[in-house]
């Protein structure tokens, strides 16, 4: 029989090689995307002052408080800087727009582009160092990436999904426009969590691949004064995975309007 320490050894090892492989696959995903803006991007934009890739949105220790994403290494623009999708922009929207906020303010820090992608909270080391390298293509995003700060002409966020109807008082309430999908709800970590799954079949986990509606509480919308779940920039799109324009999932056959829409 081996002694117990060497035992204990070998299962360390264990732990530690898997927890690298998990580590490894889950940050090759993004680097390999145009959100790797590192010197070992594929680009089309990318910096050759550091091969850090996740530090043009997170930093471990500094982050901004206000932002609702983990650690987040931008700065938030004032949200009355932004022209919102609202009932001037269509009449077929149910529910309140709320102001810009949530996890979708955090996408604009960087694609409303207003400021370098390179302007940090925190720079890669200790010291607070300037960055000092050249661009490759543009400093900000480009084309479609570069949303600017009228949202009239995009997918609207910050809306109460399917026109409201649905809060922490009634979790699994039918949402007000008939046309929606009803989503999914459970409590984690003591906060009324929705999303809409996108499997044939509904397994009822929440998983990256479902459409994610964010828990907001908004004063002057309708049902306004609880939680209840809005559509955001990260309902559609994970700025993590590898798919064709961050999609949850591929849009075939229009699978990404059609998972909420019953159309």
């Amino acid at each position: 029989m081996k002694p117990y320490h060497l035992y204990l050894k070998r299962l360390g090892f264990a732990v530690l090689t898997v927890s690298a492989f998990a580590w490894t696959g889950a940050s090759a995903e993004i680097e390999l995307t145009p959100h790797n803006l590192g010197s070992t991007g594929p680009g089309p934009n990318t910096f050759s002052g550091t091969a850090e890739l996740c530090v043009f949105c997170h930093t471990p220790h500094g982050g901004d408080t206000s932002a609702a994403v983990p650690l987040w290494n931008r700065t938030l623009a004032d949200p009355t800087t932004y022209t919102t999708y609202s009932t001037t922009s269509s009449t077929s929207i149910d529910g309140g727009v709320a102001p810009v906020g949530s996890v979708s303010i955090a996408c604009l820090s960087c694609h409303d582009g207003t400021q370098a992608m390179d302007t940090l909270i925190n720079t890669p080391g200790s010291g607070s160092v300037a960055l000092v390298g050249t661009w490759t293509g543009a400093d900000r995003p480009q084309g479609l990436a570069d949303i600017g700060q009228n949202l009239q002409n995009d997918h609207p966020i910050g809306v109460q999904y399917g026109g409201g109807g649905i809060n922490l008082t009634a979790p699994t309430g039918a949402p007000v426009d008939p046309d929606f999908v009803d989503p999914e709800n459970r409590v984690i970590n003591g906060t009324t969590v929705w999303w809409v799954d996108t499997e044939a079949t509904p397994n009822g986990t929440r998983e990256k691949t479902d459409m994610q509606l964010y828990t907001r509480t908004v004063a002057g919308v309708d049902f306004a004064g609880e939680p209840e779940p809005f559509v955001e920039c990260g309902s559609c799109h994970d700025p993590h995975t590898s798919t064709a324009t961050f999609l949850r999932i591929a849009n075939t056959g229009s699978a990404v309007c059609l998972a909420c829409h019953s159309k």
